[in-house]
């Protein structure tokens, strides 16, 4: 019986994750899958080791504080795959994480695939060696990472990004359906504010966004809609709600980013599905002073959402950190709203990014590829 290690930690691996198990399944029918995955990969068929909820942490301080149960983790993966005769690991992005695992793994004499590869290229190529020694092959997204990688002398495919074909192939509800299912009022606009799927990224992002969301609706006629995945409780917003009026939509991101007029998005894949929807953004970000201080020092590119960085410009605005104030975001956007150029200018960016990814079936080539 072929058999699989998959680990993905967080919720935007869950769903490229699902994909993947999807086409694997055709490929090979009764194949098992086994690792850490969330509800869509479980639906898949996941035997799930560990759930993303349990894995839901992120940076320097963070990682520190959760080290002990980071390495307990690590073991009972590593036992099963030695008891189970486990061949085949796949690792899907959570490059704390998995690059970490795959040293271990490595020892095991597995075959090790990467699957929506670790943005290494921005943090400098020291990392490259870790890569070449512990992965055997890279399955990557993006265009500039097949290059990026060949020249390092790793194997490496590149299989389109899943996210082109999940959003054109996405049941879209009709607008007015949508509003009405939502109790959604047709005659405003969204101004649609996302998060994010971690506890203390919403702590420290969702504060500053909806203090100017809250202006802006006031001046602009919009309503605020928060798109919230299903891993966070409507508690986390429950202080806000007396001083601002929001109201919180879980599971229909795509449907509101097709919907609204302007989206306040955290930093994260996201960005990429606003881009290829053509929703006009800001991306925003804060993480703990130190997780910053440390990324700052070894991060080696200019900014931080992947479409600024296919663009090779900043096409969408980033309020990163110290950045992060309401009144910057407030200012911004409504200047930005009151020129219709200036929307026209930054969709038609956003569709020079789509066009750079092509029209490949990612998780479908990818599967191909595990399996040959």
């Amino acid at each position: 019986m072929n058999k699989i290690l998959i680990i993905a930690g967080e919720a935007s691996g869950d769903i490229h994750g699902a994909e993947l198990i999807k086409e694997i399944k055709k490929t090979v029918p009764g194949t098992l899958f086994y690792g850490i995955g969330g509800d869509r990969m479980i639906a898949e068929g996941l035997e799930a080791k560990y759930h993303i909820k349990e894995m839901a942490f992120l940076g320097f301080a963070e990682v520190v504080k959760h080290l002990p149960f980071i390495l307990k983790v690590q073991r009972v993966l590593l036992d099963f795959v030695e008891q189970e005769k486990i061949e085949k690991i796949v690792l899907i992005d959570y490059p704390g994480f998995n690059l970490n695992i795959a040293k271990k793994l490595k020892k095991l004499g597995v075959k090790i695939y990467y699957y929506i590869a670790p943005q290494i290229w921005a943090w400098g190529k020291k990392r490259v060696k870790k890569i070449k020694k512990r992965i055997d092959k890279m399955i990557v997204v993006f265009p500039f990472e097949e290059e990026f990688y060949k020249n390092a002398g790793i194997e490496v495919d590149f299989v389109g990004n899943p996210l082109v074909n999940k959003i054109e192939n996405y049941n879209y509800t009709p607008k007015d359906d949508f509003y009405s299912e939502y109790s959604l009022d047709i005659k405003k606009e969204i101004l649609l504010i996302m998060p994010g799927s971690r506890k203390h990224e919403i702590e420290k992002i969702f504060e500053q966004s909806i203090k100017a969301a809250c202006k802006l609706a006031i001046e602009l006629n919009f309503q605020i809609i928060i798109a919230c995945p299903e891993n966070i409780d409507d508690e986390l917003f429950d202080q806000y709600r007396k001083d601002y009026n929001f109201k919180i939509i879980r599971n229909q991101s795509y449907n509101l980013m097709k919907f609204a007029k302007f989206g306040i998005i955290k930093s994260g894949t996201s960005t990429m599905e606003a881009a290829l929807l053509k929703l006009p953004f800001i991306v925003v970000y804060a993480t703990s002073n130190l997780t910053y201080w440390i990324g700052r020092t070894l991060v080696k590119v200019d900014n931080l959402a992947m479409p600024n960085i296919i663009a090779g410009k900043q096409i969408v605005t980033e309020f990163i950190q110290n950045d992060l104030k309401a009144d910057k975001i407030y200012t911004h956007i409504k200047n930005f709203l009151q020129n219709e150029k200036d929307i026209e200018n930054m969709r038609a960016e956003l569709l020079k990014v789509k066009e750079k990814l092509g029209k490949k079936s990612a998780a479908e080539l990818a599967a191909k590829i595990i399996c040959a």
